[in-house]
């Protein structure tokens, strides 16, 4: 008797045992990630802060800070992590213990300012604006690299690029820096030198024809216009320097649709109808396009353009002062009928 009760103790025990040894080998080793996804590391937080990221994906499981301790997985590493769908909590430790991180596809275009620019960048790593912002502001790096605060922004080329999300600022600006180098190959730079202009000026014409038209297929032209007037020694007379110095003057959201004649006697640097040449630095970010656009203009002999109100998004290019005063009289025409004063 004694022998059959120790023997149904036992395997009650065996049964409970096993029951138990199962659940902890399910949590443990089993399937536990319910869906796809990523989480996002802090280079600040511990491993409570990791616990709660994973709640989203693992549900409320009491044995992570116990596994995470078995495996001496006390400081985290900070970066974007993918979990996949049935991965083991053991799976995700592994992952984040190893810092096999995903990098992401950071991307940016024609950001206006620095401070745009640094917003924009800031959506998607993990340092903030202020910081980017501030980096690319610092001094000694302005002039170990011969940049202004103005002109820095020509430093990034917009692209797509694969970084970590936890790039610091410096990292960052560091990696624009050499793709910026990268962009200005010798190809390039013979192209600027048969020019006779250095990167930065090519920079700061290239966004002027950008401001005037985004579309590819007229760049080339455009640009080709404004070269054709530095060599008959003509003001570049664009007005998207004008409303770059009212954006400099009443901030960016200050809407301009319309030049106005007194706009055109501020004295500003920038102002390229008091002042011959290009501008100290670019006005705006240029796309690759129009970067290439400068530097492969289109020979003619166009000196003038305005809107084009027959194609919208165009311009109306003339050779002549009289043609091209019948083409800005239609122009001006045209936004008197629609009533756009500014």
């Amino acid at each position: 008797m004694n022998r059959k009760l120790i023997l149904s103790i036992i395997s009650v025990l065996l049964i409970i045992g096993g029951f138990i040894g199962y659940r902890y080998y399910q949590n443990i080793f089993g399937e536990i990630v319910e869906k796809n996804g990523a989480i996002y590391i802090r280079s600040n937080d511990n491993i409570g802060d990791v616990k709660k990221e994973l709640i989203e994906f693992i549900g409320d499981k009491n044995n992570f800070f116990w596994l995470a301790e078995k495996k001496k997985y006390g400081k985290p590493k900070a970066g974007k992590y993918m979990l996949t769908k049935g991965m083991s909590l053991n799976d995700v430790i592994n992952l984040l213990r190893s810092g096999n991180q995903t990098p992401i596809k950071l991307s940016f275009n024609n950001q206006d300012t620095l401070e745009k620019f640094s917003g924009r960048i800031a959506e998607q790593i993990e340092a903030d604006s202020t910081t980017i912002l501030n980096t690319f502001k610092d001094s000694l790096f302005l002039a170990e690299n011969k940049f202004t605060e103005a002109s820095v922004l020509g430093i990034c080329i917009p692209n797509t690029y694969e970084i970590y999300w936890n790039t610091s600022a410096e990292k960052f600006r560091s990696r624009m820096l050499k793709e910026y180098n990268r962009f200005w190959n010798n190809n390039r730079l013979e192209k600027a030198k048969v020019l006779k202009m250095t990167p930065n000026e090519v920079m700061a014409l290239a966004s002027i024809v950008y401001k005037e038209t985004p579309k590819a297929v007229e760049q080339p032209r455009v640009a080709g216009l404004y070269l054709n007037r530095i060599k008959k020694g003509i003001p570049l007379q664009a007005d998207p320097t004008i409303i770059y110095i009212l954006k400099q003057q009443f901030g960016q959201d200050f809407e301009v649709k319309r030049v106005l004649y007194k706009d055109l006697k501020i004295e500003s640097p920038y102002n390229t109808y008091l002042h011959y040449g290009v501008p100290p630095s670019l006005i705006a970010m240029p796309d690759i396009t129009s970067i290439d656009a400068v530097l492969n203009y289109e020979r003619h002999d166009y000196l003038y353009m305005c809107v084009n109100i027959d194609k919208f998004g165009y311009h109306a290019f003339a050779s002549s002062l009289k043609q091209h005063n019948r083409n800005a009289a239609k122009y001006q025409r045209w936004l008197n009928k629609q009533g756009i004063n500014r």
